[in-house]
């Protein structure tokens, strides 16, 4: 066995590593979720006149569940980042390790403050305007499962689109992209976040624009981050080079 082959299977075996970390936290995750999984469901429909219907057995499981693992996601985000960091740690200068470390919290505070956005923002807008569209003329009838796919769909997307100036800033500070590019594909971008908006939003003009205009502008605060941490990088690789030239 020949060096480069060493060195690819000591990668995957610390990958396959941290994937079984990662799955094992989830797993505990769901079955602490799943404890107190009717509390977590009080809330969630603390604000419903009406009591919501199920249309068969298998419908009050399957959104126990649903609700189960929509917890263990959001708790597994920090432990998964940690074990990212952990896998690409040995890439890294010790500056880096340490810079992109104080990256972890901050992608779990982003994953929450995206969950909040869209269940405390959008979710009630989007509810109100689908129902006033049913106005007297239809009766409003919610089933258990297609209330918590709705609301399942339109805010857990919001966790992952709201990591995006986290992960500007540590493929920056990588060096793997840089303000200059972003600029340059800034019309793709909002052409691949208009196409991800519409695709998540439910079919109505009023929700599109309620999450196009805050994803565009994630996306220029993601390039003003990126340009701040750019220019640091910068700074600090210059000081570098100084103090080896002048210790040579």
């Amino acid at each position: 066995m020949d060096l480069t082959e060493k060195n690819v299977i000591e990668h995957l075996s610390e990958l396959r590593k941290r994937i079984i970390i990662t799955l094992s936290f989830f797993l505990l995750s769901l079955l602490a979720s799943f404890i107190f999984v009717k509390d977590i469901h009080d809330f969630l429909v603390k604000d419903l006149h009406d009591k919501l219907a199920i249309l068969g057995p298998g419908d009050i499981l399957w959104i126990y569940m649903a609700i189960a693992g929509f917890s263990a996601i959001t708790l597994t985000i920090p432990v998964a980042a940690l074990q990212i960091w952990l896998f690409v740690k040995p890439g890294l200068k010790k500056e880096e390790q340490r810079v992109t470390l104080a990256f972890i919290p901050g992608i779990f505070i982003l994953f929450l403050s995206g969950i909040a956005f869209g269940y405390f923002v959008l979710f009630p807008i989007v509810l109100s305007f689908l129902q006033s569209l049913a106005g007297d003329q239809f009766e409003t009838f919610f089933t258990v499962d297609k209330y918590f796919r709705f609301m399942i769909n339109l805010t857990l997307p919001f966790g992952f689109l709201f990591e995006m100036p986290a992960v500007v800033m540590f493929l920056t500070r990588l060096g793997i992209i840089n303000p200059q590019r972003l600029a340059k594909t800034r019309k793709v971008s909002y052409f691949v976040l208009i196409i991800i908006s519409v695709f998540i939003t439910p079919p109505d003009f009023i929700s599109d624009i309620l999450v196009i205009i805050p994803l565009l502008l994630l996306y220029e605060f993601s390039i003003t981050l990126s340009k701040i941490v750019y220019r640091k990088k910068i700074s600090l690789e210059q000081t570098m080079l100084q103090s080896n030239e002048k210790t040579a």
